[in-house]
């Protein structure tokens, strides 16, 4: 989100363009026009703000191309490892895991929440060009601490696609520093966004 002095500093070179060409033109300036300056900043960090937090999500403005997808609330899906383990040659089964999305027009944090453990963006973006939108994540993984011994904190990237507009699915991959990687999808969703797996759990069942 734009900071208010970011919009201070836009108001006021605007204000000086202007000055600048009314005076290079001869025309004559009128400096009580600076009692409207306050209001400017007032109106523009407001509108700044309502566009930021709501309007970019309304479904009219959800048609617009350049319009970020909305992607806020909880997804349920599966996550698929590719891990293999070398005592069985097998890789874990699917399990049940829950996406918690938080959306501005200008930023966005996303949270994996598994049975064992949660994974927090350190940094994210939806982009769209035109024939693939994608929601781009890094984070950090903390496992819980009952399975600390076999889990250890790591670092890691996901990449999912976003299909629809409304987005009704999200499929992808993640790769950890783990040397480990699988894929993740989507197809449920909720509007409310939880805190943990089990308050994930309830909302949809």
């Amino acid at each position: 989100m734009l900071k208010k002095p970011i919009v201070q500093f836009v108001a006021l070179v605007v204000f000086a363009v202007f000055v600048a060409g009314t005076w290079a033109s001869g025309d004559e300036l009128k400096f009580g026009w600076l009692r409207f300056y306050s209001l400017a900043v007032f109106v523009s960090y407001s509108g700044l703000v309502a566009w930021d937090n709501f309007i970019w999500r309304w479904p009219w403005t959800q048609k617009i191309k350049s319009v970020p997808r909305n992607l806020r609330g909880t997804w349920r899906g599966t996550l698929d490892s590719f891990w293999v383990n070398p005592k069985t040659g097998l890789s874990p089964n699917k399990k049940t895991v829950y996406l918690v999305i938080r959306q501005s027009a200008t930023s966005i944090s996303v949270v994996l929440l598994t049975d064992e453990s949660r994974s927090v963006s350190s940094v994210g973006e939806v982009t769209d060009d035109y024939t693939v939108a994608s929601l781009d994540y890094m984070y950090l993984n903390r496992p819980d601490s009952g399975v600390e011994h076999r889990s250890r904190m790591h670092h890691g990237s996901t990449s999912l696609d976003i299909i629809g507009r409304p987005a009704t699915r999200l499929e992808g991959r993640y790769w950890t520093d783990r040397d480990t990687k699988g894929e993740l999808e989507f197809v449920e969703r909720r509007h409310q966004m939880v805190e943990g797996y089990q308050e994930a759990e309830a909302l949809f069942d």
